[in-house]
């Protein structure tokens, strides 16, 4: 966001402070306007996670799925998937519960990217996920209730 130079005096400082204040505000505030407003058209709705030292835009409904990692996880949204310091819980509390269900401890998928269920797994693209008997319950009454 910016570079300081020592000796800093505090105009500078101040300055550049100010600066990684106003671009936090303006991603807070992306995100909550994105993810909590189910007015917006869904083509604007995304989140912003950190990624290779990046801030990352990610359009909510371009996401496929989402895997677990330990302390990380990696969203799947086009060739190559993007890793972020992000726990699984906190983007199944925050991603709109309409489109994405977790089918397994280690997974969240969308709705919008099934290509079809097998017994107790879910295919996306080439990817057989699988639906864990403590998921599968609440999986399959979001899917049902989707088909009607």
């Amino acid at each position: 966001i910016d570079y300081i130079l020592k000796p800093v005096s505090f105009q500078r400082f101040f300055k550049a402070a100010s600066k990684a204040y106003n671009i936090y505000q303006q991603i807070i505030n992306s995100q909550a306007i994105s993810i909590n407003n189910p007015t917006e058209n869904k083509f604007n709705q995304f989140i912003f996670v950190k990624s290779e030292h990046k801030m990352m835009k990610i359009n909510i409904h371009e996401i496929k799925y989402i895997e677990s990692l330990k302390d990380y996880v990696k969203i799947y949204v086009g060739e190559k998937p993007i890793i972020t310091l992000l726990s699984l819980k906190y983007l199944e509390e925050n991603l709109p519960p309409s489109i994405f269900v977790r089918v397994h401890r280690s997974f969240i998928v969308s709705l919008l990217y099934i290509k079809y269920i097998a017994k107790s797994n879910v295919y996306i693209e080439n990817k057989l996920i699988p639906i864990s008997s403590a998921y599968k319950e609440q999986f399959l009454k979001l899917f049902l209730d989707k088909n009607r």
